[in-house]
């Protein structure tokens, strides 16, 4: 097939660490069947790190793909994100007509809502790639109130564009009843592709060296709103209550004043915990440093479509996670397939039981050859970039 002229429209920024592992990677893979443009939203203090831009400007040039970055605004609230809509739909709009644009892949129910003007010009074909529920989101998070006027706005918005939606794809199974069962989200009839958070796998890879000398729990990405670093920190406690050598290791970029607060409110030795920052380049490095890796989060309704992506680069570097019910796929994956343990309340007898319980399992031979073949299963970004193939080939196909 020739490939299709498409738009790829994210609101996360492409000098984020989220943006090159789950945006580029996957389009870097996909040149046979797409011409891809991209417009994404750069935040000013990555934007202004001249040599990570030059970067990943050459890593697009190198795949053929435009580039479009715009620049992302934060306050004041909800003005700065509808003044942000504004400028992507003229944008959108202005590069469907340009380059003639038939397929519109959106990156979030907010990014579908972006270019909707554009794909009805163009009587193009949307791809709604919904990374959670994103105004049940914004009410889990405490930043709307249920049943407002912008909660019920934005799920008006919400099920318009699932209904206009030519495919979906979502990060987990356990969505899939949801959006086909649940009105509240339309009812949509567009095929529903399932593509968890992957990881390249030929980057994440274990430690030749085996697992490290001293028990090491870790911790990647940020602690804000969804992710319960609180738990992280009492479960550590109870492993240094039976690993008196343990260390904790928290790799962070932009909260580590935050992090190192939380640990001196706990009872935590800051001495035995270690925080540091990486680039996208380095977390494979600091992940092969652990014995284990942490991936609790909040579970709310919302995160019954959420997919972790540092649950992917754990296990592809063979490291096993404790992370806990209710959050997508997640307990499903760690327990079915012995890749890790996964909290079932937030009590102090759960986490002794789930303590003692990944402990054991990382003290089990093989374990991460176990923990590597999960992550080749079920998150390998060429996997992944298998089924977003298979999403172009039909709707080109279908015209």
């Amino acid at each position: 097939m020739q490939p299709v002229a498409a738009l790829y429209i994210s609101y996360d920024g492409m000098l984020e660490p989220l943006g090159q592992s789950q945006v580029i990677t996957y389009l870097e893979r996909l040149g046979h069947v797409g011409r891809f443009h991209v417009i994404s939203y750069e935040k000013p203090a990555d934007w202004s790190d001249a040599d990570r831009r030059a970067a990943v400007a050459a890593r697009f040039a190198r795949a053929g793909i435009v580039w479009h970055p715009l620049r992302y605004h934060k306050r004041p609230l909800i003005v700065s994100t509808l003044y942000d809509l504004a400028v992507g739909m003229v944008v959108s709009i202005t590069l469907a007509l340009r380059w003639k644009i038939g397929v519109f892949h959106a990156r979030s129910v907010l990014c579908s809502v972006l270019c909707l003007p554009a794909v009805t010009i163009r009587r193009g074909a949307l791809i709604s790639d919904i990374r959670g529920f994103w105004p049940d989101e914004r009410v889990d998070g405490g930043s709307l109130a249920r049943g407002g006027l912008v909660h019920r706005v934005l799920k008006r918005l919400e099920r318009l564009a699932l209904r206009r939606s030519r495919e979906i794809v979502v990060l987990t199974a356990a969505s899939v009843p949801i959006l086909r069962g649940d009105p509240a989200f339309g009812l949509p009839t567009a095929p529903i592709t399932v593509i968890p958070t992957c990881a390249d796998l030929a980057r994440f890879v274990p430690a030749t060296a085996g697992p490290p000398a001293v028990f090491t729990l870790g911790y990647v990405g940020s602690i804000g709103t969804w992710y319960c670093f609180d738990e992280v920190l009492a479960c550590f406690a109870l492993i240094r209550a039976r690993r008196a050598d343990a260390r904790l290791l928290v790799v962070n970029r932009t909260e580590q004043d935050r992090v190192r607060a939380l640990v001196a409110d706990s009872a935590i030795d800051p001495a035995h915990v270690t925080i540091t920052g990486a680039d996208h380049a380095g977390v494979p490095d600091m992940i092969r440093l652990m014995s284990a890796g942490t991936a609790i989060i909040s579970p709310v309704f919302s995160k019954q479509a959420s997919a972790p992506t540092k649950l992917a680069e754990y296990l592809g570097c063979g490291v096993p996670c404790l992370g806990n019910v209710g959050v997508g796929d997640m307990a499903q994956i760690l327990e079915g397939e012995g890749a890790g343990v996964a909290l079932t309340s937030f009590t102090p007898e759960a986490r002794a039981i789930a303590v003692d319980r990944l402990l054991a399992l990382c003290a089990q031979p093989g374990i991460a050859a176990q923990c590597r073949a999960v992550a080749e299963r079920h998150f390998s970004v060429e996997t992944g970039a298998q089924r977003y193939a298979a999403i172009y080939r039909r709707i080109a196909q279908h015209g």
